[in-house]
């Protein structure tokens, strides 16, 4: 828990530098690559909680075979999806009027890389090996830090280029420490896995992150085809301090999996960590919004300068909405670790309404975020009636 507010910290620093270096408009291209690598992370997070929740429940000497497959399927998967992002890079430019091509270009290389990582986090969740997990995600958060501000200090022009070449630099150093794939599986190694169980929880995990992706990501995505650079700008440094709330549940989620699943092993009851996690995260979200309504300028100041101060008053309309979101994702994750997934289809429907609404109303950026207030309020009550339907 201590890495992990480090880790947020430290991404945080990083983008408030990003910020107050580039100024509004070309942050606009930095939040929108931040953006595709938090969009990558939840992709990258399918293979981590496979991973993760499959080495908790086997027994350890079926661990090394289960992380080879998954890892080989990792890696072409990342591949593909890396060669999709390379040569449409051109397309992407023009879709989202971004300085240059080079930067997606450069991308698309950090996809394997991040698929294959996410694999060998997985399995340190999995074992509880937390210390191994920690220096992972420190060594690519300190990385992307550091190489990103040095190529600013020697190349100051393309900063869209740059940070993504931070970002294909710091995943090479998240893989560390690294346990070796051997590509050459044996069927035998692998026979008493069942694998239909796998590729389930696989393919629902799967889409469950899909519905991330879209209620977490989509509004900074559409705001950038939407609205002016300028404004586009204004609104990713909106974003990136209301999701302050979503980034520390994240520390509770890594937390609640593999101890739901080891607890349901033994034949124990679960409820009581979903209660502890969810007061956790409601308590914290209080304060953050209530912080937020009090001292919007204050804050906004002090992270990004004066040159933001325009988003003052959405400032708290935001981290509300960001903490609805994050407390039904406890609610959904819980479920995903006893292998209930009827919350996965509430938020498909509520991340596909999300951005219809914005396509369709998108007058103001401050019609923008009260749609998403309403959205993941409807979102979190349908988690809540669902709990209480299905206690576990």
């Amino acid at each position: 828990m201590l890495s992990a507010l480090l880790v947020n910290g430290g991404n945080y620093i990083y983008n408030l530098l990003l910020g107050r270096i580039l100024g509004p408009e070309a942050f606009a291209d930095a939040a929108l690559l931040v953006t595709l690598l938090l969009v990558l992370s939840f992709l990258g997070m399918t293979f981590q909680l496979v991973t993760a929740k499959f080495v908790a429940a086997l027994p350890s000497e079926q661990w090394e075979p289960f992380r080879n497959r998954i890892g080989v399927f990792a890696l072409l998967i990342g591949c593909l999806l890396g060669a999709v992002v390379f040569f449409s890079a051109p397309f992407l430019q023009q879709l989202l009027n971004t300085e240059n091509a080079l930067m997606f270009q450069i991308f698309g290389f950090g996809v394997p890389l991040y698929f294959v990582m996410s694999v060998n986090r997985g399995q340190y969740q999995g074992e509880e090996s937390f210390a191994k997990l920690s220096i992972s995600y420190q060594s690519e958060m300190w990385g992307r830090l550091g190489i990103t501000l040095l190529a600013f200090l020697i190349v100051r022009n393309h900063f869209g280029a740059l940070v993504s070449f931070g970002i294909l630099a710091s995943l090479a150093l998240g893989s560390f420490p690294f346990k070796k794939l051997r590509l050459n599986v044996a069927k035998t190694e692998t026979a008493d896995i069942e694998w239909s169980k796998v590729r389930t929880f696989m393919l629902i995990t799967a889409c469950y992150e899909l519905t991330q992706i879209l209620i977490n990501n989509s509004d900074i995505i559409l705001v950038k085809h939407f609205f002016p650079a300028q404004e586009a700008g204004l609104y990713a440094s909106l974003a990136l301090i209301g999701r302050v709330v979503y980034f520390v549940a994240w520390m509770f989620v890594m937390l609640l999996l593999p101890t739901v699943v080891r607890l349901k092993k033994e034949g124990k009851p679960t409820g009581h960590i979903l209660f502890k996690y969810v007061g956790y995260i409601g308590l914290l979200s209080l304060m953050i919004v209530v912080v937020c309504a009090l001292f919007p300028e204050l804050i906004i100041t002090l992270l990004f300068g004066d040159a933001y101060l325009s988003m003052a008053s959405l400032l708290w309309q935001y981290a509300l909405a960001t903490s609805l979101f994050a407390v039904a994702n406890i609610f959904t994750y819980y479920f995903l670790s006893l292998d209930q997934y009827k919350p996965i289809l509430f938020s498909a429907i509520l991340g596909i309404s999300q951005i219809v609404l914005i396509v369709l109303f998108h007058s103001s950026l401050a019609m923008v975020v009260q749609l998403q207030i309403l959205v993941m309020l409807v979102l979190l009550v349908l988690q809540i009636l669902y709990f209480l339907s299905n206690r576990v």
